[in-house]
């Protein structure tokens, strides 16, 4: 096969693993942030019904995408490229690096935005709890492409 075509083949499968993990993480990360707001509403004694619930979450899955969705790609970029590039002296650690930092990439987006600007738009991540939630979103963004390009790697073959 051509190197040419074989890289571009690599890169769009690479591309796409990458895609679907930003979608799961984004997802994750947007319904465990509306569902503590639903919480909070129940301790407050307001009854929520299972389908506004469902409502409410594809309302705030759609809503938050046009700021949230892109810090969290951006975000996933930034910390696959770096366990990518531990992975080669750290292999035998590959799942929990890339779990590792799907984590730490959702809960930078949070600290970086208190931290820079004093303020965080995700009410979830308001609190430690809140902020692992968005960690474990992460991390299973990260479980996520690795298995992809696993089973890529496995295709390939």
């Amino acid at each position: 096969m051509d190197t040419r075509v074989s890289t571009i083949y690599f890169l769009t499968r690479r591309l796409g693993a990458w895609l679907l993990a930003v979608a799961v993480a984004y997802v994750l990360a947007s319904a465990t942030a509306t569902q503590s707001v639903i919480g909070s509403l129940a301790g407050m004694g307001v009854d929520v019904q299972p389908g506004v619930r469902l409502q409410m979450t594809l309302s705030d899955i759609i809503g938050m995408a046009n700021m949230f969705l892109p810090m969290v790609a951006f975000a996933l970029l930034m910390a696959f490229m770096t366990a990518a590039l531990l992975c080669r002296w750290l292999a035998r650690w590959r799942l929990p690096l890339y779990a590792v930092a799907g984590g730490a990439a959702l809960i930078t987006i949070h600290l970086i935005l208190h931290l820079a600007f004093g303020l965080t738009p995700i009410a979830i991540a308001r609190t430690a709890g809140g902020l692992l939630l968005q960690g474990l979103a992460g991390a299973t963004g990260g479980v996520c492409y690795l298995l992809l390009i696993r089973r890529q790697a496995i295709e390939d073959w």
